[in-house]
């Protein structure tokens, strides 16, 4: 793994050197876009539109449009904007963990202590796993500010980046039903339903299923193969009464394989 920043975290004076590294990684399938005719690549080139010749990356640089004029930034710049938030990552309050709705969640980052830091780094996630804190902060990464929480995992500090509440959307522009009523039958069909389905959440049960059936195509045609396309199974009672479907719905539960239902 590379580190993508590095810097401190500060924790009340106590500094930790640490190195940040991204905790997830692209799985999809990595397909290049080609021209059908000659199966030449598709390359994107960075153009000048008043001139139309192409510009070196080099010679690219970031502006604002402040009063019909541009405005150019530089990395000294955005480092300026907050000089500390670019190189600590403040704790500014610990709040529970379990106190932050999960829709804030964003990309979440391993955090490794860099040298000299080793024992304010056990000191902090040891704290952190004793008293079911997180520690709530901001920094500067890309020339953007996160918010962030720092919380033990296991046997290290994982800093999960949050969404500011005006990045998540309301819900009020949904049209959710509002006069309809539930039976007492059909609640409790529903809920045994849901028990009969119950399990424990295992992740590594779940793969990317549609990524291996892709790749099953490719190797078909590498090969000269003509792909076999499963035919899809979708089952529906004859009824449309809502308890009828739930009632039918009860004992055909697949065998437990991690695999989706058909609907």
């Amino acid at each position: 793994m590379r580190a993508i920043w590095s810097g401190s975290i500060g924790f009340g004076l106590v500094n930790i050197p640490i190195k940040l590294y991204s905790a997830t990684q692209d799985s999809r399938l990595d397909l290049d876009m080609l021209d059908s005719n000659g199966l030449a690549h598709i390359r994107y080139k960075r153009v000048n539109e008043n001139t139309g010749k192409e510009v070196p990356w080099e010679q690219i640089v970031k502006g604002y449009l402040y009063k019909d004029e541009y405005v150019v930034l530089d990395d000294e710049d955005f480092e300026a904007a907050s000089p500390k938030k670019s190189k600590i990552i403040e704790i500014e309050s610990f709040v529970d963990e379990a106190s932050i709705d999960d829709i804030y969640f964003e990309n979440p980052y391993f955090l490794e202590p860099a040298k000299g830091g080793e024992k304010a780094y056990e000191l902090l996630l040891e704290a952190l796993q004793k008293t079911g804190k997180a520690g709530l902060s901001r920094f500067v990464l890309r020339s953007q500010e996160h918010l962030s929480v720092i919380r033990p995992r296991e046997n290290y500090l994982l800093l999960q980046q949050l969404r500011y509440e005006e990045e998540i959307r309301s819900s009020q522009d949904l049209t959710l039903p509002s006069e309809v009523k539930i039976g007492k039958k059909e609640l409790d069909m529903a809920i045994e339903l849901i028990q009969q389905y119950a399990a424990e959440f295992d992740i590594s049960r779940y793969k990317d299923e549609y990524k291996e059936e892709l790749m099953k195509i490719i190797k078909a045609k590498a090969s000269g193969k003509k792909p076999v396309v499963k035919k899809m199974k979708v089952v529906h009672t004859k009824s449309d009464d809502l308890f009828d479907q739930l009632k039918a719905s009860l004992g055909s539960k697949p065998a437990a394989t991690g695999k989706k239902r058909a609907s």
